[in-house]
């Protein structure tokens, strides 16, 4: 289904994982794909990938915790394809480095708050605009169901997600008056590769995993939730943050 013909994605963190599916997934669905990524291999695969099925994709190398790679990386994608409509704040992560509040590093906490929650506040700050001119649009953030429940040993992810969270509700009330919907997925545990080694490591993270209700989702199942938020079958949804969790939040 062509439900995003005519429109142009920015999808951040786009070189593996869940980004990779949804730029893929975005670009079946008829939309021009700016495919953003601090790995420069990673990237021009997920854009190799997008022309090799007959899409339009660009590379935009990114960190997106830097306001001058955001900037760049906006202004690159409205020049290549003469707007913006659509904004997936993807990247993020974390790593073996969390923990508990007590033994957590500083350097982790302001490593992850960086990337994650000032990486996505960024990634609005100079997108937004682009989409006022565009007529509206659709900004999709990611959270985690970790900001939605007690999980131990995650202090500084759980921290950075949650402020996702929030940040997204407040937007969709700043900007239901340009028509731009804001939205943020949380997903559990998804079998992208980086989780795949952290589920070898983390004993919290298994436990976690072993509550799923309906099995541990791949990242096509987040990607298939980030598609229908930024299509217009999902006009009059926005401020919410939607869980793709196997029922782990309910469990």
């Amino acid at each position: 289904m062509n439900t995003l013909i005519d429109k142009v994605a920015l999808i951040t963190g786009s070189g593996s994982g869940i980004g990779r599916s949804a730029a893929i997934l975005f670009s079946q669905a008829g939309a021009k794909i700016s495919v953003a990524d601090v790995n420069a291999e990673h990237g021009a695969t997920t854009v190799n990938l997008i022309e090799a099925n007959g899409g339009q994709a660009i590379f935009v190398e990114c960190d997106v915790s830097k306001p001058e790679n955001v900037r760049s990386m906006i202004s690159t994608t409205v020049k290549a394809f003469g707007g913006l409509n659509i904004l997936y704040n993807n990247a993020g992560g974390s790593t073996m480095m969390d923990g508990r509040v007590t033994e957590a590093p500083d350097e982790e906490f302001w490593r992850v708050i960086g990337l994650d929650l000032y990486g996505t506040f960024l990634g609005c700050k100079y997108a937004i605009p682009e989409l006022i001119k565009a007529g509206g649009g659709s900004v999709i953030n990611m959270s985690s169901n970790q900001a939605l429940m007690g999980v131990a040993g995650r202090i500084c992810y759980t921290a950075a997600k949650g402020g996702i969270a929030s940040m997204t509700r407040a937007m969709a009330v700043e900007y239901g008056g340009h028509k731009i919907r804001v939205n943020a997925i949380a997903p559990s545990v998804t079998l992208t590769e980086r989780v795949k080694k952290l589920l070898e490591q983390s004993t919290e993270i298994q436990k976690q995993a072993e509550r799923h209700l309906v099995g541990l989702a791949e990242p096509e199942d987040v990607a298939n939730l980030a598609l229908y938020l930024a299509s217009d079958q999902s006009a009059l949804i926005t401020g919410q943050v939607i869980s793709v969790d196997s029922g782990v939040t309910i469990s």
